[in-house]
């Protein structure tokens, strides 16, 4: 029960004092109303009353509603319990008369009562502003005055909101002189991206057309990759480029002049990517779409000269997109639709080989859905998510049927959801117990633990199999935390190409900025490890809290695999790796 209303403390604990009092009162006014009831008994004059009493908290919610959510412009959802309190109250008094259609209404309200408490810690938003009435200049102030006492991060990062507001306001300033949305939402990013947060995010709304962004990406016609070696080469060339000398594989040495390394730390801008390896690995990315119309870049041709061609920019950048998904295992779409295949794959198992068993896991829920899965809040408030233990246990009892010993986890990816998820999988995999992840709360800057045991209970049902738990730089939040479980497992390996994101704390922030310009959504909500430290996410260095185990040697015939051949290089290495009896940690 610690760890239930432990966890209950936890989701309060982020909601706004005030909305916490309507909610309340709200059912301050209920229990009233049904007290008062039960001592009417026939009186015509004091039904009478109890009527027009019965109406008063709908009026006030309607009151609210205007107030709050139309001027003020707040999220409607998370009053939605509060106003179906009010309209219970309404609907009673119809059958203020009626003594058994009363108490059957009044059954029926007191279990709704109980129904909209979890309503309103579910919906509940915990620190939502909407600044879209002001300036640049004012909701830019004011939206680092919100991170400044909101953002659950700012000690353990050692964040100076008002340094960072003082660092970016001159170039607000000018953007709002000259009414540049570009380049306040630009303004907007540097900001957020100085935290290398991967739960910070930064989403705009102008035209980006008539408006142009430093962060813009150009098409070149190729995407550069830094190997092991520190070679960096071509993949995913286009036609235009291979006539040009330049093909996959080939060695790039300069980008508009400078050595390509020179290039990737100065060009292009801080992405905000929270472990400092990682960010190195993907500025080699980002710096194939950087630069103006033209840019000059020097190569190795198949002489073993240097040879200087000039690429032009065919507009918008695909390549890029391509590359990325490629390498993080996330298909390139546009659309939901588009993606619902890869969806679909979530907690599928199949066999790879005649004894290596896979499971993929792109997410931590098991519902895509706008509103949660009770049972993954149960999951959650209870620490002990039994349902996916369960989906988890079916899996691998069909796969060991079918002559598995090894067996593959594919987190790469992973869009995170719930901790207890990657919990669950794990304490199938062991007979032992792990501290998995607290719930927290951040108070006066200090951290504190109200419930910690979020964790591992091994079952030790398949804990003679051994494992490769595949991660990458987007293996985020809840997949990042399944990425650490597993990995303290001594019968499974954590390895990929690149550490995961190194971001695991809970979202519910943000801040809507002059216009709609700009949204601001950042972590809020406390995730903690077993030294009552933040669970995972990077300080203030950049240095991986969560590595992988194993590197996964990335050389030529590496990235020619993955981009130019299509095949899952990193996958078959993980089947080598096991079948090789490499897995001793």
């Amino acid at each position: 029960m610690k760890t239930f209303f432990g966890s209950i403390y936890h989701t309060l604990f982020g909601v706004s004092k005030a909305h916490i009092a309507i909610y309340v009162l709200a059912v301050l006014s209920l229990l009233v109303l049904g007290l008062w009831h039960t001592q009417i008994k026939g009186d015509a004059k004091r039904l009478k009353q109890w009527r027009i009493a019965s109406i008063i908290p709908a009026i006030l919610a309607l009151i609210h509603f205007v107030i709050v959510v139309v001027v003020g412009k707040n999220d409607l959802a998370g009053f939605i319990p509060v106003y179906a309190l009010a309209v219970f109250a309404l609907i009673a008094a119809l059958f203020g008369k009626r003594k058994i259609g009363y108490r059957i209404f009044s059954f029926i309200t007191a279990c709704a009562t109980v129904v909209s408490f979890f309503a309103f810690i579910l919906f509940s938003s915990p620190y939502s502003y909407d600044f879209s009435d002001k300036s640049y200049t004012e909701s830019f102030h004011l939206m680092a005055q919100a991170m400044d006492k909101t953002y659950v991060l700012k000690e353990w990062k050692d964040v100076d909101f008002k340094a960072l507001e003082d660092k970016y306001m001159p170039m607000v300033e000018e953007a709002e002189r000259e009414e540049n949305p570009a380049k306040f939402s630009d303004a907007v990013k540097m900001f957020a991206n100085e935290l290398h947060d991967g739960h910070v995010h930064v989403g705009t709304d102008y035209d980006e057309d008539k408006y142009p962004s430093v962060f813009k990406n150009n098409e070149y016609g190729l995407c550069m990759v830094k190997l092991d070696n520190d070679e960096v080469i071509a993949v995913n060339t286009l036609p235009e480029v291979k006539a040009l000398g330049i093909e996959d594989g080939t060695v790039i040495t300069k980008w508009n002049g400078k050595p390509v390394d020179v290039a990737a730390e100065q060009d292009v801008p801080d992405m905000g990517v929270p472990v400092k390896e990682n960010a190195e690995f993907m500025s080699y990315m980002h710096l194939s779409t950087y630069g103006d119309e033209n840019v000059e870049v020097s190569y190795i041709d198949k002489e073993g000269n240097e040879k200087t061609v000039t690429l032009n920019n065919l507009g918008k950048s695909t390549i890029f997109a391509e590359t990325l998904s490629t390498y993080i295992h996330v298909p390139n779409v546009s659309s939901m639709e588009e993606a619902r295949p890869w969806f679909e794959e979530n907690f599928k198992t199949k066999m790879l080989t005649e004894d290596v068993g896979y499971l993929r896991l792109n997410y931590e829920t098991l519902s895509m859905a706008s509103v949660p899965c009770v049972k993954d809040m149960v999951g959650f408030w209870t620490g002990d998510h039994k349902a996916a233990r369960e989906i988890f246990r079916k899996g691998l009892k069909d796969l060991k049927a079918q002559g598995m010993k090894y067996l593959v986890i594919d987190l790469r990816g992973n869009m995170g959801g719930y901790d207890e998820i990657g919990c669950a999988l794990a304490s199938l995999l062991t007979d032992d117990y792990y501290f998995g992840q607290g719930l927290g709360i951040r108070k006066n800057g200090k951290y504190i633990d109200v419930s910690p045991d979020h964790a591992v209970h091994g079952t030790g049902e398949f804990a003679d199999i051994q494992a490769v738990a595949l991660t990458n730089l987007q293996c985020v939040s809840a997949g990042d935390g399944t990425s650490l479980y597993l990995s303290k497992l001594p019968n499974v390996t954590l390895a990929g190409i690149t550490d995961p994101n190194g971001s695991n704390q809970e979202t519910g922030g943000s801040c809507v900025l002059s216009g709609g310009i700009a949204e601001v959504s950042y972590p809020v909500g406390l995730i903690m490890n077993e030294n009552d430290e933040p669970n995972i996410d990077v300080k203030a260095d950049r240095i991986s809290r969560n590595p992988v185990e194993v590197h996964i040697p990335f050389d030529k015939d590496a990235a020619m695999k993955m981009f130019s051949d299509g095949e899952d290089y990193e996958l078959n290495w993980a089947i080598d790796y096991l079948t090789g009896a490499n897995y001793e940690k």
